[in-house]
Order: structure tokens, then sequence, then C-alpha cells
């Protein structure tokens, strides 16, 4: 993964890994006692999440409001929803108004469209030419959420993905209800979105960022750092990780909701640390698709980053510490 617990740190914190909601998992705690309830809560969030948001599952909430919006002659009524749903999508469309729609949860038709249509452990990592068209997504300014009455109404053939900031949601929500109930310090990575919560080890949490997938216990292939954080998130977003070929073209899971298309290849991974890790995802998923825009940008708003350029060059805004070697 982009973004992992530093193998080889000290420190007497218990672990744990597995995959679920189609990525993989990483909780770390302060104390044993509290591992094997951390875990149970955990993947009781987990399942709620993938129940409530995962677009590949036939039936899961959002999947059942796509369909109401697919019938609808111009927008679909409103459609009751669960509170971790409506949370899911307040989220989302907070992300998409503080990006001016770079981040926009209407991509999900444009996603299919280009193939991936299904859990990414499942996309065929190579296929026949597909011919991807500019197309207009439906927009987010165009959902209607009342969340205090949990109700969604959609424009007619929205199909939403809230993968660009559902997950990191989740591992903030996750993290902060875990060290509250166990009384612990606690990180949450999932799939390189990073939460952490509660009493901090000495040192901080010490963090490998990289921009090639791999495990924590492996050297990096490629830029990488070791960075410590003591609170809120940190996320990487990347072009490296989720690609998939159609014919002769290379395309990845970040579009840009202007024309539907993979954003233009200026940087494959941007890694960004934040109060939370829902906004830490939303500027690292922004300055992908903002390009070279992404640097003036992130530099007002004063968050640490780190960019790598296609090149493999790599740039550092916001106070992000210097390069060092990466534990291995």
């Amino acid at each position: 993964m982009p973004a992992a617990p530093a193998a080889g740190a000290a420190g007497p914190e218990a672990t744990a890994t597995w995959r679920a909601i189609g990525t993989s998992v990483d909780l770390i705690v302060t104390s044993l006692r509290a591992l094997a309830p951390a875990r149970r809560m955990l993947t009781e969030d987990l399942a709620a999440l993938d129940a409530a948001c995962s677009r590949f599952r036939a039936d899961s909430e959002i999947v059942a409001l796509d369909h109401a919006a697919e019938g609808a002659g111009g927008r679909a009524r409103p459609v009751p929803v669960s509170p971790l749903l409506a949370g899911a999508l307040a989220v989302a469309l907070r992300a998409a108004r503080l990006t001016d729609g770079d981040v926009d949860p209407t991509v999900g038709g444009a996603l299919s469209a280009a193939g991936y249509d299904r859990d990414f452990a499942l996309v065929r990592p190579d296929g026949p030419p597909v011919k991807l068209t500019v197309r207009s997504v439906p927009g987010w300014r165009a959902i209607e959420l009342d969340e205090a009455a949990g109700l969604v109404s959609l424009p007619a053939g929205t199909r939403l993905d809230l993968g660009a900031t559902a997950k990191a949601w989740a591992a903030d929500r996750a993290a902060a209800r875990i060290a509250a109930e166990l009384g612990c310090g606690v990180l949450v990575n999932l799939g390189g979105d990073i939460a952490v919560a509660g009493p901090v080890p000495p040192g901080g949490w010490r963090v490998r960022v990289q921009d090639v997938t791999g495990r924590p216990e492996d050297p990096p292939a490629g830029p990488a750092a070791v960075i410590a954080i003591r609170s809120g998130g940190l996320a990487t977003s990347s072009t490296a990780a989720r690609r998939w070929r159609r014919g002769g073209d290379v395309l990845h899971h970040i579009l840009d909701p202007r024309d539907g298309m993979p954003a233009a290849p200026v940087w494959r991974t941007v890694s960004v640390a934040a109060a939370t890790c829902a906004d830490a995802n939303t500027a690292s998923t922004a300055a992908i698709i903002r390009g070279e825009a992404a640097l003036p940008w992130l530099d007002r708003l004063g968050l640490p980053a780190r960019l790598v350029a296609e090149s493999g060059a790599v740039v550092t805004l916001g106070g992000w510490p210097p390069e060092q070697p990466s534990a291995a």
C-alpha cells in the first residue's frame, strides 16, 4: 500500500492485519489487551460501511439509491437512508464543496464505463479497448441530502461512488471509537488512509510513505519516506496502485469530474497530513486531479504534503519533514 506503519518500529504496540472492503487493514493499539476488542469493533464498523456504501454489492444501500435514480424521469423522490450512508454522503459533499468539485461523488457511472465496475481484485488487468468519451457527470450540487431526516434525492441516472472519502472517514470514526471505548492509543490504516487517536507512542506513530505499493516489512521500491504523526490523519492518493489496461491505454481510478476521464499524469502519488483522515484524503485526491495547480493550492492551505511526479521527482510542502532512510 502507498502508506503503512513502518516496519521495525520499536514499542509495545499490538498489531493485527487482514483484508476487508477490498483493501488491506492495519490495526495497531498501544495495549495488547485492547487488540481483540479493537479488532472486533473495527470489523463491525467495516462490515456496516460495506453494506451501506459499496457500489459492488447488489444489496448495498448505495446501489438501491442508484436504482431509485435510474427509474426517475428527472429526479428520484427522496429515499430514506441509514445514518451511516447519510453521514458518508455528507462527508463526500463537504469534500466536493471544499475542492470546488474536484472530488465529486457522482463519478460512479464514469468509473464503471472505464472498466472499474467491480471490486478491484476482480478487475481484469488487461482487456480489449474501450471507447472513453468526454462526458459530464451529474454533479454533486444536484444531490439533495437532508442528513437530519435521513433523506436523499438524486438526479436521474446518477451512480454514486464514495470511494474517495468514505474509507478515510471510516478510519477516523473507527480510531476515535476504539480510543474512547478502550482507553488506548490506536492507529487504523485502511489501504493507505490512516487515522490515529488516543495516547501516542513515544516518538509518535511511525508511518512509511511510498508511491509503489508494497508490504511494510519489505524494502521500498522507489521513493519513500518515514514520518511520525501524533494526531489527525494521513492519506495517500495514487494513480500507480489501481491501474488497468484497455487496449493500449493505461487507466486508473482517479477521474476528473469535469470530463469523466482519468486525471492527467502529473503526480503519480500525493500524500497529505491533516486534522482528519477525511480531510487529508480530500486534499490528496484533489491534488492528483489539479495537476500542477495543486502546488499553490496546497501551499495556501498550509497542509504538509509530499508529491511524487511521474518522473519520480519528489516535491514537499507545508513543513513536510525532510526525506530520511526508510526502516525495513
